[in-house]
């Protein structure tokens, strides 16, 4: 409900739009932070996610991680460096978002890192799913996200699931 009032005629309201299909799914979202864009990995919450990622002019590299994921913290490195290599790129968008804290409607993350590749003029989404090392970054994005997967190295570990 949109307001705390249980009155006959809210609920009647909210008992329509449920019925019509017209409910809005509440989404987790944290409040973005004033220096989202300060850093060379961009951040983004629920609010910033489809002006950022959806924008077509550029290419959009997004990290979906939770704060509490060993694999997420051994990669944070790789990713910054990523960043900083592309930072002055103005095509590429190296971003990276609290999944634990922000929910998107259309994007469903089950296991951590997930890292998803917003193409840019089509907004076609590619999962990466190359190793994670600075030279498969880069030749991902250097193709566009054009290359084809290749196996995970063995001595690389499952991915988190979420809780």
């Amino acid at each position: 409900p949109e307001s705390n009032d249980l009155s006959a005629e809210t609920i009647e309201a909210f008992l329509k739009k449920f019925l019509d299909g017209k409910l809005k799914q509440h989404l987790l979202s944290q409040d973005l932070p004033e220096d989202w864009d300060k850093n060379p990995v961009k951040v983004l919450v629920s609010s910033n996610f489809e002006s950022v990622a959806l924008d077509k002019s550029k290419s959009v590299l997004v990290e979906f991680y939770a704060p509490w994921c060993g694999h997420c913290k051994q990669l944070a490195p790789i990713y910054d460096q990523l960043a900083e290599k592309y930072k002055d790129n103005e095509d590429i968008v190296i971003a990276k978002m609290d999944s634990t804290a922000n929910e998107l409607e259309n994007i469903k993350i089950s296991s951590f890192p997930t890292i998803k590749y917003f193409r840019k003029e089509d907004n076609k989404v590619i999962d990466f799913n190359l190793d994670r090392t600075l030279d498969d970054f880069v030749k991902f994005l250097d193709a566009n996200g054009e290359v084809a997967d290749s196996e995970p190295a063995e001595e690389t570990e499952e991915e988190e699931e979420a809780p």
